[in-house]
C-alpha cells in the first residue's frame, strides 16, 4: 500500500515538475523523461526510463539524444552494466537559465539582424518616398524601426549581463 502511494506521488511530482520543465522549451515527453530521471537522482537505462514512462523505447531514445544535445542529461558508465546509462544533470537551475538565456540571445539577435537588413533597404529607397504625406509615413515608419532595433539591442545586452549562479538556493519559508 505505501509503495503504491509512493509510487502515485512521485507521479504527481514528474507531472508538475514537467510543466515548468516545458517552459524551456522541451517537448512534453521530453519533460516528462528529465524529470523521471532528475526525480530518480540514480543512472536509469532506456529500458527503465521506458517502463516507467509507459513509452517505446525508440521513443525514450530519441528524447535522451535531445536531452544530451542540450547538455541535460550525461551519458555515464557503471562497472558491470552493459547497456548505457543516463543521469540528469544536477546542476538543475544554471543549465536552465543557460539555455534559456542563449535561446533568447539567439532570437534577439536574429530578428535584430532582420531589422537592421529592413533599415539598410528602406535607407537605399528612400528617395522613393516623395511628397508631403509619403515622406511623413515615411519617417514615421523609419523612426520606429530605429526604436525596434534599439529595444532588440537593449535586451541583447539586458541578456548577456545575466549570469546565473551555479545553484539554486531556496530561502521560501513556506
Amino acid at each position: 500500500m505505501a509503495e503504491k502511494q509512493i509510487e502515485k506521488i512521485n507521479n504527481v511530482i514528474v507531472t508538475e515538475f514537467a510543466k515548468t520543465i516545458e517552459m524551456f522549451d522541451l517537448s512534453p515527453s521530453e519533460a516528462r523523461l528529465f524529470s523521471i530521471l532528475y526525480l530518480e537522482g540514480k543512472p536509469m537505462t532506456l529500458d527503465e526510463m521506458s517502463k516507467a514512462l509507459g513509452k517505446s523505447k525508440t521513443s525514450i531514445s530519441m528524447g535522451i539524444r535531445n536531452l544530451l544535445d542540450l547538455n541535460l542529461v550525461s551519458r555515464v558508465w557503471k562497472k558491470g552494466v552493459r547497456k548505457d546509462l543516463y543521469v540528469a544533470e544536477e546542476s538543475l537551475y544554471k543549465k536552465f537559465m543557460t539555455s534559456f538565456i542563449h535561446k533568447w540571445l539567439e532570437a534577439t539577435t536574429r530578428q535584430k539582424l532582420s531589422l537592421k537588413e529592413i533599415e539598410k533597404d528602406l535607407e537605399v529607397k528612400k528617395e522613393l518616398f516623395t511628397g508631403e504625406e509619403m515622406d511623413e509615413e515615411f519617417y514615421e515608419a523609419f523612426s520606429r524601426l530605429k526604436e525596434m532595433i534599439a529595444f532588440h539591442q537593449s535586451i541583447e545586452k539586458a541578456f548577456k549581463q545575466i549570469k546565473p549562479p551555479s545553484k539554486f538556493h531556496s530561502n521560501i519559508q513556506d
